[in-house]
């Protein structure tokens, strides 16, 4: 079947051919009619993560999907051939610039039945990792105070609406371009981060979501309330990701040495700092798949690419230009 691999780090995506995915008895086979484009498969491809997700190469990369069942393992029992399906597969088993896909049954969920399959394959890794970082690990409230860094962005544009719907206020940054924009998502206050400085406007909020990283993060941890958190997700990760990964000492005391500056930064104001790598998660994407076809949330899908045009689409998300998500159509 027709795929794009990474050969080599570093090196750009290579048009080819590989084997037909192999099934086994909790998994499903995809026929993938559309997949989201992400920065995370530009640092994939870079080997940004070859440390801590040791991929063989050649790699077909790609993390979202929306697509049709074409094949199910004996052991499946929510999902039958013909059922339109989404999906972020699990970090272990990503490869969705291909014309097909087996996951396991346990990251798959039923496509929005309000969404084309371009919309559904834009929302699965950006609405997971505003749900876990949102709702699973900060448990949002109503009333409480969230800021959520560059609204305009995949990530941004989901957080943003979900944190609306939890009760939040919310406030964020975007440029210039986009501030009218990410207003309309709902955001309570909108920063200009070219002409203003987020600092001088914002105190005691009970939890940032850091999509950026660097003195971004340091930053962001003076807005705080003594308690609240910052949640990142540009990093540096920490020793309880280590453990999460089952990574082994060495990549454990990489990681405690490379958010130890973070760790105790946030400790000297009182609150905290931990990284998240959103994981794939069916159940998770079924809750998010009642709050899109309810118009709670709804996907921003920036530009469309055909198949043939995957490399200019990951050119185009490096860019650092798009608003909400990029997606590759095979239909």
């Amino acid at each position: 079947m027709k795929a794009y691999l990474v050969d080599r780090y570093k090196n750009p995506l290579r048009a080819g051919e590989v084997a037909e995915p192999e099934v086994g008895d909790h998994d499903v086979l995809i026929e993938i009619h559309a997949a989201g484009v992400n920065l995370l498969d530009a640092k994939i491809q870079d080997g940004e993560f070859k440390q801590i997700l040791p991929y063989h190469l050649p790699l077909v990369p790609g993390n979202d999907l929306a697509g049709v069942v074409l094949r199910v393992g004996s052991a499946v029992r929510r999902f039958k051939p013909g059922d339109e399906v989404y999906a972020r597969p699990d970090k272990g088993r990503i490869g969705t610039f291909a014309e097909r896909i087996a996951i396991s049954e346990d990251d798959l969920a039923i496509k929005p039945g309000s969404l084309t399959m371009i919309e559904a394959a834009s929302v699965p890794l950006v609405a997971l990792t505003a749900w876990q970082a949102l709702v699973e690990r900060a448990d949002l409230k109503p009333g409480q105070k969230v800021l959520i860094h560059a609204g305009s962005g995949g990530v941004g544009t989901m957080a943003i609406q979900l944190a609306k719907h939890l009760g939040a206020t919310v406030a964020t940054t975007t440029g210039t371009a986009n501030v009218e924009w990410v207003s309309a998502l709902g955001a309570d206050l909108v920063i200009d981060y070219k002409k203003q400085d987020f600092e001088s406007l914002i105190s005691d909020y009970d939890l940032v979501l850091d999509t950026k990283g660097g003195e971004t993060l340091r930053r962001s941890l003076r807005v705080l309330r003594p308690g609240g958190q910052v949640i990142g997700i540009a990093g540096p990760p920490d020793p309880e990701f280590a453990k999460e990964i089952g990574a082994n000492p060495i990549v454990g005391l990489a990681m405690a040495l490379l958010s130890a500056g973070a760790k105790c930064r946030a400790k000297r104001h009182h609150v905290t700092y931990s990284f998240l790598f959103m994981r794939a998660n069916g159940m998770q994407l079924q809750e998010i798949t009642a709050l899109i076809d309810a118009g709670v949330i709804k996907p921003v899908v920036d530009r469309v690419f055909p198949f043939a045009a995957t490399k200019e689409a990951l050119a185009y998300v490096e860019s650092g230009r798009v608003r909400g998500k990029v997606v590759v159509t095979m239909k």
